[in-house]
């Protein structure tokens, strides 16, 4: 790295912001024990006392876990444009691009709404149609906000487990996808379609421009998550405090069958995102839930959202349609039980 990246304001900037994230990270459970139990003079052991310490010591954990982590992922992000992934996919082996598609996937979380144009490019590109369902998958699933939230509440395992997964999925669905030759079920306006050539100029940029690229990323995405996070956080709070465990145990534990494909088809017309519904998920395996349908359900909520639905039937015919869905469901319900089993 030469002298000039370390004398830019954004290097600069960066580098003296780390050791303050880092204070504030450690001192976090003192300062919400301070304010429940000194500042606000909350008796303790109660359900509520126990609810407002969950939401105090939650909320700015996981916002700060968003900032470094968004911050990060924000400057790999520069260097994989659209075009630039397409061309990496373009005329790859089955199973192979397969593979290369999902792990893509984890450092160019495209959201849902990125579906259509990503398709056509894709398509317009040459790449397998199996391939493509491979990166449409771990894109919106895999996502830096969903590994944050459960690093955060759970630890590396769960977050690594939760990657782990989310792979597997990708690449098995895109697998059977494209074995199936599915590809007559496209919209017949899919395949005639000429898309323009993305622009490769931010992979030109230097490491100062791609850190203000960072911080640029902290500042949409967080600012358009961090409400979801705080309501998220507040539902979690409140079944921490509230919710009966033997209840969510009953519903949603190893015990229960049923508990695995009833998560995802609850899970599927939902409408939430990672920073939404990770918080739930953690108050859910707190009560009894097992980690298997919590991550099931968490899954089908992220990866099989109704909205994604609606946008990609203007690329797929029904079959299609209903065949990604089927797919992808059958193996999120096959993580569910394998995960139910191993813990």
């Amino acid at each position: 790295m030469n002298a000039p990246v370390f004398k830019s304001r954004n290097f600069r900037l960066a580098f003296l912001l780390l050791p303050v994230w880092l204070v504030l990270y450690v001192n976090l459970q003192r300062v919400a024990n301070f304010l429940v139990d000194t500042a606000l003079g909350m008796q303790a052991g109660t359900h509520l006392t126990e609810a407002v310490r969950f939401f105090i010591f939650e909320f700015p954990k996981v916002l700060m876990l968003l900032v470094l982590i968004i911050f990060v992922v924000g400057i790999i992000r520069s260097y994989f444009s659209p075009e630039k992934t397409r061309k990496l996919l373009a005329g790859k082996s089955l199973f192979t691009g397969n593979i290369m598609a999902a792990m893509l996937g984890i450092v160019t979380p495209f959201c849902s709404c990125s579906a259509i144009p990503l398709f056509l490019g894709f398509v317009e590109a040459g790449v397998p149609l199996g391939v493509t369902f491979s990166f449409l998958i771990a894109s919106p699933m895999i996502n830096e906000v969903a590994v944050v939230l459960l690093f955060g509440m759970f630890g590396w395992q769960v977050a690594a487990i939760y990657i782990v997964s989310g792979l597997f999925i990708a690449i098995l669905a895109g697998w059977v996808i494209g074995k199936l030759k599915l590809e007559k079920w496209l919209q017949d306006w899919v395949l005639k379609i000429h898309s323009e050539a993305d622009s490769e100029a931010e992979t030109c940029l230097s490491f100062s421009d791609r850190i203000s690229l960072g911080f640029t990323a902290v500042k949409e995405i967080v600012g358009k998550v961090w409400i979801y996070v705080a309501l998220g956080i507040a539902v979690g709070a409140g079944a921490h405090g509230y919710v009966p465990a033997d209840f969510m145990a009953s519903l949603m534990g190893k015990s229960a069958w049923y508990s695995v494909p009833l998560s995802v088809l609850i899970g599927i017309p939902m409408y939430s995102n990672a920073a939404g519904i990770v918080p739930i998920v953690a108050v859910l395996l707190e009560k009894g839930a097992a980690l298997g349908t919590s991550l099931a359900f968490m899954m089908a909520v992220i990866a099989l959202s109704l909205p994604e639905m609606i946008i990609l039937k203007k690329v797929l015919k029904m079959p299609l349609l209903l065949t990604f869905v089927g797919v992808v469901g059958v193996g999120i319900m096959l993580v569910g039980y394998l995960f139910n089993w191993i813990f």
